[in-house]
């Protein structure tokens, strides 16, 4: 049972005539699922009813199309349900997407209606195909999941606080204006393969969400196509045809210029997911530091981020909190790379560290640490790959790992072990 139009009788008292009345209905609904070896659609269904006027719906899926011209060419891939975790050739999986033709689309659902409708001939009408619902999609394919999933979880809740009205409505090509008698919101919702992030503007939206902790999946849907605009040629009442701009006509042609603007579209949105703050590496480099090293010479214990001690002199070297006003005094003078004041007080802020280094001596006026110490924990640090040694002086540097690591373990221990921990209190 389902949903469809129909129509029924209706006597007009004051015309006097009887005529029928377009309305909604319920009745019950046949699905054909179709597949053919020699055909290019791959798995596809029609939905037929069992009330005039019979509208038919015809659905396809992409992925299915691709398969099958993947299969032709002899390229290598890996389907999974509606996706795809392996490609040898993207490139050219790309160029077969973007080459489907709507006329293929029209052809196929005229020879199915005409096979399964059985009232096809009896009226000697012909369907009109139009777009109900239309899915662009595009897949990011990851290594392995170990790269995918602390990432997806990272940026998935971030973009939902980060996605406000003004963002949305220009992820879909749109603006808010005071006229604007739309819902726009976002939500973040759980489902039985993760979670998915949805950002919606009256009948259009755009999610992410992961495939099998491989596939990063941003898709733009529209249940009314006419809701975007595009330059077309448009036909006045006069007859004269002008170019102007327009909404989208909801036949199938359309699709065409349809997937130029959903892609626009996915790759506005892709633009905004790689402006969030991703902690993914930060919290892998951190593992790796707190891993001790073993089989080297010497072996060295890991770092450990929540030794008060260790924690100081790791904030120490993040800040670059060191009173020096000699090495202040260096990194002032005018270079061919930058040029950087000196502050009050003489205090190093972390781009001196970043440019000119530091010392052993810098250190020891900022912590209360034996010299012998110091050698032990910098070269502890060296060993696994926290920091490294500028050659033939006494300098060092924060290494990229360790940059990430250690802002990792501050956020952590900043935002989120503290806090819970004085709730529980």
């Amino acid at each position: 049972m389902g949903a469809c139009p129909t129509h029924v009788p209706w006597h007009d008292k004051g015309a006097g005539k009887t005529c029928l009345k377009a309305t909604r209905g319920k009745c019950p609904h046949y699905c054909f699922c179709v597949i053919d070896d020699d055909d290019e659609l791959g798995l596809r269904y029609l939905r037929v009813p069992t009330l005039t006027t019979f509208n038919l719906r015809f659905y396809r899926n992409g992925h299915s199309v691709l398969a099958r011209a993947l299969s032709h060419e002899g390229i290598d891939h890996l389907p999974q349900d509606n996706a795809f975790s392996r490609i040898a050739e993207v490139a050219r999986a790309q160029e077969l997407a973007d080459a489907f033709s709507p006329g293929l689309l029209h052809r196929r659902p005229d020879h199915y209606a005409q096979q399964f409708c059985p009232v096809f001939d009896v009226f000697g009408q012909v369907y009109h195909w139009s777009l109900r619902q239309v899915e662009h999609s595009t897949d990011p394919m990851f290594c392995g999941e170990q790269i995918l999933v602390p990432l997806y979880g990272a940026i998935s809740r971030q973009a939902v606080l980060a996605a406000n009205a003004g963002r949305v409505s220009g992820f879909l090509g749109k603006k808010v204006t005071p006229l604007s008698a739309q819902e726009i919101g976002s939500r973040l919702s759980t489902r039985i393969g993760g979670l998915c992030t949805k950002h919606y503007t009256g009948v259009a939206g755009v999610k992410v969400y992961d495939k099998f902790s491989r596939v990063l999946r941003v898709e733009t849907t529209v249940d009314d196509v006419s809701f975007f605009k595009h330059h077309r040629k448009v036909e006045h009442t006069d007859g004269e045809p002008a170019r102007k701009l327009a909404s989208m006509k909801k036949t199938i042609y359309s699709l065409i210029d349809l997937r130029e603007i959903l892609l626009g579209c996915n790759q506005r949105y892709l633009a905004f997911l790689s402006s969030l703050d991703d902690p993914s590496a930060g919290e892998r480099d951190l593992q790796r530091l707190g891993q001790p090293r073993v089989g080297t010479s010497p072996s060295v214990k890991g770092l450990n981020f929540f030794d008060a001690d260790e924690q100081t002199l790791l904030r120490t070297l993040q800040r670059g909190e060191i009173n020096n006003p000699a090495a202040s005094r260096r990194v002032s003078k005018p270079t061919t790379t930058a040029r950087v004041s000196a502050p009050r007080g003489g205090e190093l802020h972390p781009e001196r560290f970043n440019i000119h280094g530091w010392r052993c001596a810098d250190l020891f006026k900022c912590l209360s640490v034996a010299p012998s110490a110091m050698s032990r924990q910098l070269k502890r640090f060296r060993v696994l790959g926290a920091i490294k040694k500028v050659g033939h002086t006494y300098r060092y540097y924060l290494t990229r790992p360790g940059r990430a690591a250690i802002a990792a373990a501050c956020s952590l221990t900043r935002f989120s072990i503290v806090p819970a921990m004085a709730s529980t209190q």
